[in-house]
């Protein structure tokens, strides 16, 4: 399954050697509430909630969760194992980002259900060493119907106990081989735009309704001892919605088909969020960025948009 790219040597690639992972199935009824919650977390416009209409794409997110049993929770917050999880020792999570493509609504009150298998595994070396980039697709159904697919990209990588947590800095800080730190970097400019202010508290609450239990995203001395981070770090998932929300906003007109977007940094709090995307030109698609004020973007993405079809009168 692995495709060692680092050396053959290297422990990451051994341990990822004979890891041969299953399948998985999850089903849950597109129930209005959590739609709603999201909605207001963000404080957004929620969308038409009656029986039958469009979920916002990638809202699927508030409803296929698996639940584990508390004794298998790890230090970290994440399940110990899992069907997905690779056997790495000492294992830290990063969400690198995904692709998303939408063949049919999944409509409020259907029966979601997906099927989800591991596509790649690679190992590649970098100058802060081996990572393992693991790539899940989820074939997606609402009523036993194809709607779509996902493929989520995830980088793990080694820390073994007893090892000093590598230092990530904030952005725009000073770092040991630069003696002043960078200057802020100008707010992006686009024809769409939204802004959203990030606290603890916010944090928290898309870790309840995500059922995400990673302490990065609300334990604050966990987030900075155990995994050297600055602060509490703004979840991956909570910046590609936030990238949709440009279109669902500016375009209502028009119905997102394909998504694919890449995290390229983390952002931290204290952080006020910023959006902004370039309308589709022609046969190009939609460009989106999403980033802290001030620092360069974290999330980079792209959406195909096509205009609704009409129902005949």
């Amino acid at each position: 399954m692995p495709r060692p790219d680092a050396s053959p040597a290297s422990a990451l690639a051994g341990a990822l050697q004979h890891w041969r992972p299953g399948t998985a199935q999850l089903s849950r009824r597109v129930d209005p509430w959590p739609a709603a919650a999201f909605a207001d977390l963000i404080g957004a416009v929620p969308p038409r909630l009656d029986p039958g209409d469009p979920l916002p794409p990638l809202w699927h997110w508030f409803y296929l969760l698996d639940h584990p049993a508390q004794a298998e929770i790890g230090a970290d917050g994440h399940p110990v194992g899992g069907p997905f999880l690779p056997p790495i020792p000492g294992r830290r999570r990063m969400f690198a980002g995904g692709r998303l493509r939408l063949d049919a609504p999944i409509g409020i009150g259907t029966e979601l259900s997906s099927r989800s298998a591991v596509a790649d595994v690679t190992v590649k070396s970098g100058r802060s060493g081996d990572l393992a980039f693991v790539t899940v697709r989820h074939e997606l159904a609402a009523d036993g119907v194809p709607v779509g697919t996902e493929e989520q990209d995830i980088v793990y990588r080694s820390e073994p106990d007893g090892a000093p947590p590598r230092a990530v800095p904030r952005p725009g800080t000073a770092t040991s081989d630069q003696a002043t730190p960078e200057p802020a970097t100008p707010d992006p400019k686009g024809e769409w735009r939204s802004e959203l202010a990030t606290d603890p508290v916010l944090l928290f609450r898309f870790s309840a309704l995500t059922y995400n239990g990673h302490r990065i995203h609300y334990d604050r001395p966990y987030a900075t001892q155990a995994e050297g981070y600055p602060d509490l770090v703004v979840h991956g998932p909570l910046l590609a919605l936030l990238a949709l929300e440009l279109p669902r906003s500016h375009a209502p007109e028009q119905v997102v088909r394909e998504f694919a977007y890449r995290l390229i940094r983390p952002a931290f709090l204290p952080a006020r969020l910023i959006s902004v995307g370039r309308p589709a030109q022609a046969d190009q698609e939609a460009e989106i960025i999403v980033g802290a004020q001030g620092a360069e973007p974290s999330l980079t993405a792209t959406a195909s948009l096509e205009r609704k079809a009409h129902p005949s009168c």
